[in-house]
């Protein structure tokens, strides 16, 4: 019997939006400012390859 590749990889589910309804005024500000750092190290993360790639562009551009 054969295995299916795709069988061995593990599933990737998107995360479930948390439920705000029960968190307060300064819970939902703590729960904005650890979203905001996310984004912002995602950004950070985005900017570090897109210099990467301009290097590497830039390295290997035709002369």
């Amino acid at each position: 019997m054969a295995i299916d590749p795709e069988e061995l990889e593990p599933k990737k589910t998107k995360p479930q939006p948390r439920d705000l309804e029960g968190l307060g005024v300064a819970e939902l500000q703590d729960y904005i400012a650890g979203l905001e750092a996310e984004i912002a190290r995602a950004r950070a993360a985005i900017a570090k390859k897109q210099d990467h790639r301009s290097g590497a562009e830039a390295f290997f551009r035709k002369r």
